[in-house]
């Protein structure tokens, strides 16, 4: 064969490849298609566990990319209302490499409701960094509808307008309205509208949140304004309407009644009551927004008749988050009209159901924590398979070409075997790289896993600090390994302020599960307003109880009075605080650890008034930190510090102390987690 012929039948065969590989890539994208309605439909009628079987079958057989996937099981929790495992299907799907549009789109989507579900939980700050990069991505690539950039934005106007941006929150929500206009007016359905009054009900809520009640009334006046465009469409439903005319009304009444207008806010509250919504078990329970906040509290002691058939209704669980949410409001309306006997009836109701929702919150946080290891099998599992597909696929394109190759070549026998050799060493070294690709996706996940893990974590502990006049806090917190058992906490009570530092005997995911239970502990005995001895005591029956693995936390919690400067506190086995100038160690009495013995009464102790003296409380990650030679960083130079040093803030102490640790360490890897807590209670 001459050197054209040659060239004829190479540049033959790359087209027949290049045309396989363009109707591999059309027939894929057909294949995504098809794969998004189906398992559309079957979330359509509410057939969930359809929905989950087709999404991981589906990515199985390569017809979903891992992004799209792990978004349509974010869906699948979402729409159960799991939301913490929505929230970890999520963000695994933005962590996943965006290759084509299809996955730009499930990008989009899939930031949209992550920064929605971080947002309504309060973490503004997390919100903001899913929502933020996410607009960006879109606008780089161009792929993006304007329902994702109004919510994006909308998303990112409240978590700016609650942690003080209020120029940008404003900015946010005014380009965000920019994009709700376009959807509505490209589309010739009620779709557009009803997604706009979603988002300015949400823009209200933040803003009355925030007490900013002027700026509330102007969006509560678009949100009616949208509501009734929305309503002469010819899909719009009567009973949306209606529901969302008793929730624009209810957030009138309260923005009015905050701004000292009663009988604006009473007119508001009564043309709430004209609608269906307002009978409902669902409308009762939110007018008491209104009721609570105008002293109504013998009406909103009637309406809480209506609580259990609204939380059967929505499916909402004996959970912390409703005590306080529901069941402790209800208390205090028949506290504040006196009647003592409906009161007791509610008081011993939280207590009743106190026990086994601790229960379910600590079963629930073990389950979703478990879920998040368990899963690294299923995705090797589903990466095998998908290996196995691309080697099949591939042998299969090899005997094709190879076959055209003995077509044209088959004169000559040298060529046949050379080629044989060929496509048999090429086929050894795809295998090779196949094995490869497969343990590095393995080891890239099972980091990606911990890096979820971690990330729940951090956020079971506050980011932001308390602004305010009379008194100055910081802590900070860094796990030994991706996840650790350190804790701190603090809660604002008007003028008392909670605060907590501990450490969980042991490392890893079992020390981050029993943080987790007594991070929420301590949140709940404080806003009920109880003393630390109460709160340690109360902490450690719940902690002792199925201890199987007799698990321990120290602990030092305190209470103080911001007016007084008077502190209530409890040392439970922890480390003793530094106070004072000059600085020196807090001589007090020893509990044992909370957890390791059941029916402990713990003792707790006070001082008359701390103003002008700092208080340090850490764990001993920081006096037990070890360099290379294993030496301590030690009680006596870490008092060096804080007395030869001069300091203007509790987070300059923070960040000094964390600097010199680094420094003690020289290259040593941490030897236990470290956190830190540093407050000064201004004044005399």
């Amino acid at each position: 064969m001459n050197k054209r012929s040659f060239s004829v039948v190479i540049i033959f065969i790359a087209v027949i490849a290049t045309m396989l590989s363009c109707g591999e890539a059309k027939h894929k994208e057909l294949r995504a298609s098809r794969a998004d309605s189906l398992i559309f439909s079957a979330g359509a009628v509410k057939n969930y566990a359809r929905m989950k079987e087709l999404t991981d079958s589906l990515e199985m057989v390569g017809d979903l990319s891992p992004l799209d996937a792990n978004r349509w099981r974010g869906v699948y929790y979402y729409r159960q209302g799991h939301y913490r495992m929505a929230e970890v299907c999520y963000r695994k799907a933005l962590d996943c490499e965006v290759k084509t549009s299809q996955d730009q789109l499930s990008y989009n989507k899939s930031a949209r409701r992550l920064s929605e579900l971080l947002l309504i939980k309060g973490d503004f700050e997390g919100s903001l960094r899913v929502a933020m990069p996410a607009v960006k991505k879109m606008e780089q690539s161009g792929i993006g509808s304007d329902i994702d950039y109004a919510i994006l934005l909308n998303n990112i106007g409240c978590c700016q307008l609650n942690l003080g941006q209020v120029s940008e929150a404003n900015e946010s929500f005014l380009i965000a309205r920019e994009h709700y206009a376009n959807r509505w007016q490209s589309d010739s359905t009620g779709r557009g509208f009803q997604e706009a009054v979603i988002g300015t009900v949400y823009t209200s809520m933040a803003y009355i949140n925030t007490r900013r009640y002027a700026d509330a009334i102007y969006w509560i006046d678009r949100t009616e304004m949208l509501l009734g465009k929305y309503s002469q469409k010819p899909d719009a439903r009567t009973e949306y309407f209606d529901e969302y005319k008793g929730r624009i009304e209810i957030m009138r009444a309260v923005a009015l009644q905050s701004l000292n207008k009663p009988h604006d806010a009473a007119e508001a509250y009564r043309k709430f009551l004209l609608t269906d919504y307002s009978q409902t078990a669902e409308g009762r329970i939110n007018a008491n927004d209104y009721l609570m906040v105008a002293h109504r509290y013998r009406e909103a002691a009637n309406n809480y008749h209506w609580l259990d058939e609204m939380l059967a209704k929505t499916g909402k669980e004996q959970s912390l988050d409703n005590i306080q949410l529901y069941m402790l409001p209800k208390y205090k309306a028949n506290a504040e009209i006196r009647q003592r006997d409906s009161a007791i009836v509610a008081g011993m109701h939280i207590l009743a159901i106190l026990d086994s929702a601790i229960t379910t919150q600590k079963n629930s946080r073990t389950a979703e924590l478990a879920t998040i290891y368990d899963t690294q099998g299923k995705e090797a599992e589903i990466a095998r398979h998908q290996a196995e597909l691309s080697q099949q696929r591939l042998i299969s394109t090899g005997v094709a070409l190879v076959l055209l190759i003995i077509f044209f070549l088959t004169y000559t026998l040298h060529k046949r075997k050379a080629a044989h050799r060929l496509a048999a060493a090429h086929t050894q070294l795809q295998v090779a790289y196949d094995q490869l690709e497969t343990t590095t996706k393995a080891k890239e996940r099972i980091e990606s896993e911990l890096r979820i893990a971690r990330d729940i974590q951090m956020s079971m502990v506050p980011n932001i600090f308390p602004d305010e006049k009379n008194i100055d806090v910081y802590a900070a917190m860094t796990p030994a390994k991706e996840v650790g058992g350190d804790l701190y906490g603090y809660l604002l009570l008007d003028d008392e302020f909670y605060f907590c530092v501990g450490d969980v005997s042991g490392k890893g995911v079992p020390a981050s599960l029993f943080m987790a239970q007594a991070t929420r502990l301590f949140r709940t005995f404080a806003t009920q307003h109880m003393k630390p001895a109460d709160i340690a005591t109360y902490m450690n029956a719940a902690l002792t109880e199925n201890n199987e693995q007799g698990m321990f936390v120290t602990m030092f919690i305190g209470l103080i009075n911001l007016n007084s400067g008077h502190m209530d506190f409890c040392n439970a086995g922890h480390n003793p605080p530094i106070w004072g100038v000059p600085a020196a160690y807090l001589e007090m009495e020893t509990n044992a650890p909370i957890g390791l013995w059941p029916d402990l009464d713990f003792v707790g102790e006070a001082m008359d008034n701390i103003k002008g003296c700092p208080l340090l409380i850490y764990t001993d990650g920081l006096n037990e930190a070890e360099n290379i030679q294993q030496e301590q960083f030690g009680d006596d130079h870490l008092l060096d510090i804080l007395n030869n040093n001069h300091f203007t803030s509790s987070r300059q102490v923070i960040e000094t102390l964390v600097k010199e640790v680094e420094q003690h360490r020289n290259g040593a890897e941490p030897n236990d987690d470290l956190t830190i807590m540093c407050l000064l209670v201004k004044g005399e």
